[in-house]
């Protein structure tokens, strides 16, 4: 399925998130004709293959875009590579990759296949109606971070600092005897995806997914008619988006990675590029001077028109 948010300002950077499950091999290979693709192109952002499928969101000019996705389905033999689209004033990343994974997300384990069993997906028009239901689990499958500046109403949120924690959390909290219906979502589709498969290894009966994630849902269902409280994080220069896949004002801690809306910027203990009110009592001096440095250096490579090495650096982290 392919979804493509409205560009009423004709931006000029297309924005493509992109996964698909599907058992590939001599990754390699595919590997040197993608980063090929991308170089050809001008595509900028992180593409992942495994033995699973792949997975990643990338930018380019419209027609680039489209002829790197083809060449991605041409290498891999995906023919119909699941897509949203949003757009962008410039890229929101700042160099190309091409990877070589184990898992396209990582949940920690082999045996979990979405390639084998997967769980129903539900579109958006369905969600809010499977969520309402007082006998389903509402489960969000993303990280704490991400929970914080938003979810869906009376979703529980696991705590988890990282997708591998889910099934612990679901061994420890969840007994499939007791919690007969499970409905999850993540940010584009792909951790529930695999959530999915490993609750219904786990026994759990009836499992639910929304299907192409919270963005999807964000971009079809109106405000008014929305379930959704706060803002989407997501994994690019962009922070977060809101309704209509629309920009927020949230930006990222360099210190600590955290997203800081607009309250949390006004704060004294916000310093550009060095810390937030979530870390700058646990910042040494040693690393704030450094992070400093790197921040002025950054500001000084903007003017002229480069991308700092530290911007890298602080992207890559």
């Amino acid at each position: 399925m392919i979804y493509t948010s409205p560009n009423p300002d004709n931006l000029p950077i297309k924005v493509c998130a992109l996964y698909k499950f599907k058992t590939l091999n001599e990754l390699a290979a595919k590997r040197e004709e993608i980063a090929a693709a991308f170089t050809q192109y001008g595509i900028k952002g992180t593409l992942l293959i495994s033995e699973e499928g792949i997975n990643g969101t990338i930018s380019g000019q419209e027609q680039n875009l489209e002829n790197a996705i083809a060449a991605i389905a041409n290498v891999t033999g995906i023919n119909e590579i699941p897509r949203k689209y949003s757009w962008a004033q410039k890229h929101p990343f700042h160099r190309s990759k091409v990877r070589i994974k184990k898992e396209i997300v990582t949940i920690g384990s082999n045996d979990v296949n979405p390639n084998k069993i997967v769980g129903t997906y539900v579109a958006p028009k369905d969600w809010n109606a499977i969520i309402g239901d007082p006998e389903m689990l509402v489960l969000d499958t993303r990280n704490d971070y991400e929970v914080e500046i938003g979810s869906f109403k009376n979703a529980i949120d696991p705590k988890t600092e990282s997708f591998r924690e889910f099934p612990k959390f679901v061994r420890e909290n969840y007994d499939p005897k007791t919690h007969k219906k499970v409905a999850m979502f993540c940010t584009g589709g792909i951790r529930c995806e695999k959530a999915s498969a490993f609750m219904l290894m786990e026994g759990f009966e009836s499992v639910y997914h929304l299907e192409g994630g919270i963005l999807n849902y964000l971009d079809k269902i109106p405000a008014e008619e929305s379930l959704w409280e706060g803002d989407c994080f997501v994994f690019d220069d962009r922070v977060a988006v809101g309704h209509s896949v629309a920009l927020t004002d949230y930006v990222l801690c360099h210190g600590c990675r955290a997203p800081l809306n607009a309250e949390q910027q006004a704060s004294p203990l916000y310093v550009k590029g060095v810390s937030c009110p979530k870390c700058a009592d646990s910042q040494s001096e040693q690393n704030r001077n450094r992070a400093s440095e790197r921040q002025k250096q950054m500001e000084l490579a903007k003017t002229r028109g480069i991308v700092h090495l530290g911007q890298k650096q602080a992207k890559k982290a």
